[in-house]
């Protein structure tokens, strides 16, 4: 997929308003080959994906093997709304805590004191830092059931419509 493609699906409204949620589902594969899929906090700068995680998440070595990733962000209402994401991920080793863990965590709700204690606690428990698992989008599809679909249905679609033509 071309970078002006890639940025069309990421500008539309509905690809904005999944950007803007608090987590994504990453998937990877783990360092025994298999895959893994995990729920993880996220924020969109405009160009990239920001996950963040402790310097000694066990999906690291996985991701300096083989930095390939795949991004779900979805909104579990019927009909589904998809944002399907693949890059590549670049880890940043940061020392205190990034500003985008801040952001990212600060959509949910608590007081202020609850917010004064909660950052002090992480601010306590990263004393070693975090990294930044920062994910440029090569490709990217939105799935919203009324515009866009799966690829496949698309395909079943098309076939579908062929027949009907072919049987009028």
């Amino acid at each position: 997929m071309e970078p002006q493609e890639v940025a069309e699906v990421l500008n539309r409204p509905l690809s904005r308003e999944l950007l803007a949620r608090d987590l994504t589902r990453l998937a990877y594969v783990a360092k025994d080959g298999t895959p893994r899929s995990i729920p993880i906090a996220f924020s969109w700068n405009g160009a990239e994906v920001v996950l963040c995680t402790t310097k000694n998440a066990p999906k690291l070595p996985s991701l300096r093997a083989n930095p390939m990733v795949a991004l779900t962000i979805d909104i579990e209402s019927h009909p589904p709304k998809i944002l399907l994401v693949r890059g590549r991920a670049e880890l940043d080793y940061v020392d205190g805590i990034p500003q985008e863990y801040l952001e990212i965590n600060g959509s949910y709700e608590m007081t202020a004191e609850q917010r004064v204690e909660w950052e002090a606690e992480i601010r306590s428990l990263y004393v070693e830092g975090m990294v930044r698992i920062v994910v440029t989008p090569t490709w990217a599809k939105l799935i919203d059931f009324e515009t866009t679909l799966p690829s496949a249905v698309e395909e079943l679609v098309r076939w579908r419509a062929r027949a009907e033509a072919n049987a009028g």
